[in-house]
């Protein structure tokens, strides 16, 4: 398989990996090479972060060659370093894609990008979620079904206070009887960003094909495109001025 052009850093907090036994047995080799490995069987370039790691393993060097990045954090969201969300979101704004996955709706980096609270409700039941495809013909969207179902996850419900999505391409229901925007895209800058829900850490979704397909689209959608770069400031005229 050829190697995709795409370079795709996987970020993860990789707190309950090494604390907790049940999600030890889930993700043995934790969350982040769980996503990693089915995107380099895409024939992605990927590699991984981690929070524990000097930088949170997002040096300079690092985001520089990375075109898309996936970000999974829940637990230690304060305990990461503002130099390093800014240095993130310089990269967005500059064209970097931005994958945030399911509890980062609360991490510092989505937060400052939505302006928002991204507050929700919440419950951990093990019961079933149907994520149904409403944009059928999106990007993020090809090759998935009209709907899926995952169970066991855990719900989040509306109100999810975040701005509202340039494109919504999947919803949750949730058996409890709750809806959910779960599958949410915007633009920052020259950056895309696609918010996908679905991911508590003591179940085994991202060892399902359909989320493993969502994702791989991501990354395609959210990479950087060949745009004209932004260009700001004093500006000479383009044409002879009288």
């Amino acid at each position: 398989m050829s190697v995709n052009p795409i370079r795709v850093t996987v970020w993860n907090e990789n707190l309950h990996e090494r604390t907790q036994a049940v999600v030890q047995a889930v993700y043995p080799d934790g969350i982040h090479e769980a996503l990693a490995t089915p995107l380099r069987a895409a024939g992605f370039t990927v590699r991984t972060a981690t929070q524990d790691q000097p930088e949170h393993g997002l040096t300079e060097d690092v985001l520089a060659e990375t075109d898309v990045l996936l970000w999974w954090g829940h637990r230690l969201h304060h305990q990461v370093d503002d130099a390093v969300v800014d240095r993130v979101q310089a990269r967005v704004w500059a064209g970097m894609g931005l994958i945030p996955l399911h509890s980062s709706h609360f991490s510092k980096i989505f937060n400052r990008l939505m302006g928002t609270t991204c507050n929700l409700k919440h419950r951990v039941a093990g019961e079933r979620e149907r994520i149904w495809t409403i944009a059928r013909g999106h990007p993020i969207a090809e090759g998935l079904p009209e709907y899926f179902d995952l169970k066991p996850e855990e719900m989040y419900g509306e109100p999810f206070d975040i701005p509202a999505p340039d494109e919504l391409v999947f919803v949750s229901w949730f058996q409890g009887g709750e809806v959910f925007r779960s599958g949410c895209c915007y633009t920052r800058g020259l950056g895309r960003i696609f918010y996908f829900r679905p991911g508590h850490e003591t179940y085994p979704t991202y060892h399902d094909a359909n989320v493993q397909r969502v994702i791989a689209n991501a990354v395609h959608w959210a990479a950087p495109r060949d745009v004209a770069p932004l260009r700001f400031g004093r500006s000479a005229p383009l044409e002879t001025l009288d």
